[in-house]
């Protein structure tokens, strides 16, 4: 039999540095999805607490729904299609396997839509919903890659459910108050290095020998949003707003596909470290606040800036926990408060035609020391531009699309903790961008 030890020792080499919940999309820094709505992409987003131009006011701002005199509806839809590569450099494989491949494309073309309801009851006040997925992924490394036993398939998916009221305290300014139900739903997978457990758990050198780990778990959490418009003049006026963190506590489930090996090692690497088991995990989401400014500048253009601070040091490390209260693996995450910084114009072309500029930087949270094959993010610049179509004045067409460029991220990594024997050593670049495709349509009624 193996000792106990030892037993942890495999345990911590399923998983560990591997199974990672924070992971990230390459879509916006960290795994924030930015795509909120279809009329601010043009901008980069900028302005986006003062613009209160529709009802997707109602995410990034819900004070500007007191701006709105109508009934409103207005729904998105966000083609975004991510490209992560992998540049090989010194990496090492693991013990009993070979190297492998640099993976691919680990991106891939993700769909992001949104919905938003608006109804003013009077002067006063005013009411909204809105619908949409504030944090995201979906990547997935070719077969057989370098990094398999660190990362393979990883697949985040969210829906927040916001309802808000706006009231207009007096002529300048606004306040809005909003409560969000959010769901999360996220499977991960990456390949076990079996041969190495094999002859730690004291069998004969079998090369080539892998399992596949997938955790799968989900939960539904709550938190709270607020902000103020405050007019300065009719064509000038300043946001804030700020969006609380959210606390998960996800349960699910740790399963393992294990070759058909017949022997006594096997036997006991599938009883003691490799076998199904429920998990746990406490994830704290970052709370996000934006400062905003929009403003006219003659009778055709306005401008807009924006400061976005999002507190990513709630997320500290992950650890999941099998139901038996042993931990299965702990990783260190270490991320850091960021600020994204966005400016952008409009030019009003004539009464059809609204057209859209910005750009911004975004900071990335993750930490070079701390940089993984699930998260091989880095600092964001993004370039983007769109239109409005005005159909009448009850209805309106928003388009655009934007570039986005991501820095070159370096990665040496060997696991966590790290061990070569189990995971070997991926070392090399990372080669990233990101294109996205937006389109709203707005109705009043």
């Amino acid at each position: 039999m193996v000792p106990t030890s030892a037993s942890s020792e495999l345990a911590r080499c399923v998983v560990a540095g591997s199974l990672v919940l924070g992971v990230g999309p390459v879509i916006a820094a960290g795994f924030q999805i930015n795509e909120a709505s279809g009329s601010g992409l043009g901008n980069a987003f900028a302005g986006g607490a003062a613009v209160a131009e529709d009802a997707t006011t109602l995410w990034s701002n819900p004070a500007g729904l007191s701006r709105l005199s109508t009934r409103q509806v207005a729904g998105a839809i966000h083609l975004i299609t991510p490209s992560i590569k992998f540049h090989n450099e010194f990496s090492a494989p693991a013990t009993q396997q070979t190297l492998g491949g640099d993976g691919g494309d680990a991106g891939g073309l993700n769909v992001v839509p949104n919905l938003y309801l608006m109804m003013p009851l009077n002067r006063q006040w005013a009411l909204g919903l809105g619908i949409n997925a504030p944090w995201g992924l979906v990547t997935d490394y070719d077969d057989g890659w370098i990094g398999r036993f660190q990362a393979d398939k990883s697949d985040i998916k969210t829906v927040n459910i916001n309802p808000a009221a706006s009231l207009r305290v007096n002529d300048r300014l606004a306040l809005g108050f909003g409560l969000n139900v959010q769901r999360i739903d996220a499977t991960f997978t990456n390949q076990v290095n079996y041969s190495a457990l094999l002859l730690q758990a004291g069998g004969p050198a079998t090369p080539g020998l892998e399992s596949t780990a997938r955790i799968k778990g989900s939960d539904t959490a709550y938190g709270w949003n607020a902000g103020l418009l405050w007019e300065l003049d009719k064509d000038r006026r300043i946001g804030l707003h700020f969006r609380s963190s959210i606390s998960y506590d996800v349960a699910g489930d740790a399963t393992f596909t294990n070759p058909a090996t017949s022997n006594a090692a096997a036997a006991v690497v599938n009883s003691v470290v490799l076998f199904d088991s429920g998990v746990t995990a406490k994830v704290k989401l970052p709370p996000i606040a934006n400062l905003s400014y929009f403003g006219a500048v003659g009778s055709r253009w306005t401008v807009m800036a924006d400061a976005q601070w999002t507190g990513w040091s709630t997320i500290k490390d992950l650890t999941f926990v099998r139901t038996n209260g042993i931990t299965l693996a702990s990783t260190p995450e270490d991320f850091k408060d960021v600020w994204k910084l966005a400016a952008g114009a409009n030019y009003r072309h004539d009464d059809k035609w609204l057209l859209r500029v910005g750009t911004a930087y975004d900071k990335s949270p993750v930490q070079r020391e701390s940089r993984t094959p699930r998260l091989p993010d880095h600092d964001h610049i993004w370039l983007t531009a769109g239109a409005r179509y005005q159909w009448d004045a009850k209805m309106h067409l928003d388009f655009g699309g934007a570039y986005v460029w991501v820095k070159e991220a370096s990665i040496n990594k060997s696991g966590d903790p790290s061990n070569l024997l189990a995971y070997g050593l991926i070392n090399g670049q990372y080669k990233s961008n990101v294109t996205i495709l937006s389109a709203q349509l707005t109705s009043s009624f």
